[in-house]
């Protein structure tokens, strides 16, 4: 675990020394297997996504590299429709199975119910803000799946959060990296990354023990 934050927190680096060491098309393949695996499997929350993006987008603006932004962005939005797509596939077959238990502790059938109105109320929201939220990011489109959201619905708000995502931090690497205090402080730049995508989890954990102590201050009147 150690190494994946110290890769993630120098994903820049890392991802030029790759570059050089097995060219484009490698580098190619295993960007698009990590966004795949980050967005597509339930197991691999860890995985870097927008710092990876934006790390990516800058090493297409360096003088002479072999990576061509259109290409890639391509590549990470198809990979990104993908994820969320075999995610979704993945929870809709085995979200039965799984919650079917009435006496289970993690996965009661109240579960399943509560992610099903969940869907039919926020669904489109949820599937295009969790894109920039790490770990929501990885379970929504399962949970999505679970609970039976509308196929249609599900995947074209899949391409639409998809397309805002790539193209937010790949274009922000892309112009930002010729700015030459980002060029020297990437490392700050990853970290600030970092902590704005898991503002939403922070304010969601604020808002939640706020509504509890409210509820209590309220039973103890």
């Amino acid at each position: 675990m150690r190494q994946v934050i110290e890769w993630i927190l120098h994903v820049d680096k890392h991802l030029r020394e790759l570059m050089d060491a097995v060219g484009a098309p490698w580098l190619y393949t295993l960007l698009f297997l990590i966004v795949f695996c980050e967005t597509g499997l339930v197991i691999m929350p860890f995985l870097p996504g927008d710092s990876l993006l934006f790390a990516a987008g800058s090493l297409c603006a360096l003088d002479g590299s072999p990576l061509s932004l259109p290409v890639l962005w391509i590549l990470l939005v198809l990979a990104a429709v993908l994820g969320d797509a075999v995610n979704y596939s993945i929870g809709y077959r085995l979200g039965p199975k799984v919650f079917r238990s009435e006496s289970s502790r993690y996965f009661h059938q109240d579960h399943l119910l509560k992610a099903q109105s969940f869907y039919e109320k926020y669904g489109a929201k949820t599937i295009i803000l969790a894109r920039f939220v790490p770990i929501i990011r990885t379970f929504a489109p399962f949970v999505a799946g679970v609970g039976k959201m509308q196929f249609i619905k599900f995947w074209m708000f899949n391409v639409l959060g998809a397309v805002l995502w790539v193209s937010l931090f790949l274009l922000a690497g892309y112009f930002l990296a010729k700015v030459e205090w980002i060029q020297k402080n990437f490392f700050l730049v990853t970290i600030a990354i970092i902590l704005v995508s898991v503002l939403p989890i922070l304010w969601e954990w604020w808002q939640a023990r706020r509504s509890a102590g409210t509820e209590t201050n309220g039973e103890g009147l």
